[in-house]
């Protein structure tokens, strides 16, 4: 994360309106979005790669699935495979990448990706980024986030989307 980001603006649906988005400079416009993506990475085992936020980000020292906004005239797709990479040094083509979900937030479009693996890479956290990463089973993630251990951002993401979350997770078990 840089606070030189710069971000497409989008509609609702998704689509640029042409505007862009500098991080750093107060939020996005009232009723105007902008893409946060996130990647649930799955092992070959099953268990699926959760990150501990770095202590000086904002929600520091708590979990999440590995996430960023998307830049200028980068798709969602794309953005969730370099953030993935950015963060945990993990690299998954933005191809094989598959989507479950998407969440309408205040001022962004957040959308959930999945990626599978073989076996469990082990991750090389950014320190600026990520504190910690390891590999766990959803169940683990599920503990985690009803005990108030991630980011409250996933509160509303996982109500949303845990079922197809679950769904997608053990489609490959």
């Amino acid at each position: 994360m840089a606070d030189d980001e710069i971000w497409d603006v989008t509609d609702i649906q998704g689509t640029p309106t042409g505007a862009l988005h500098r991080r750093g400079d107060g939020p996005v416009p009232a009723g105007a979005f902008h893409i946060v993506a996130s990647v649930c990475v799955v092992s070959s085992t099953g268990r699926v790669l959760v990150s501990l936020r770095a202590p000086g980000k904002d929600y520091p020292l708590a979990w999440e699935f590995p996430a960023g906004s998307a830049l200028r005239a980068e798709s969602s797709r794309r953005g969730a495979a370099r953030e993935l990479e950015e963060e945990t040094g993990l690299s998954i083509a933005p191809d094989d990448l598959v989507l479950v979900g998407r969440v309408i937030e205040e001022r962004a479009l957040f959308d959930l990706w999945i990626a599978r693996v073989d076996g469990e890479p082990v991750p090389v956290p950014d320190p600026e980024e990520v504190q910690d990463a390891e590999w766990v089973t959803l169940d683990e993630v599920r503990r985690r986030w009803q005990a108030g251990m991630f980011a409250s951002p996933w509160n509303a993401r996982f109500d949303q989307l845990w079922d197809t979350l679950a769904r997608e997770v053990g489609r490959g078990a």
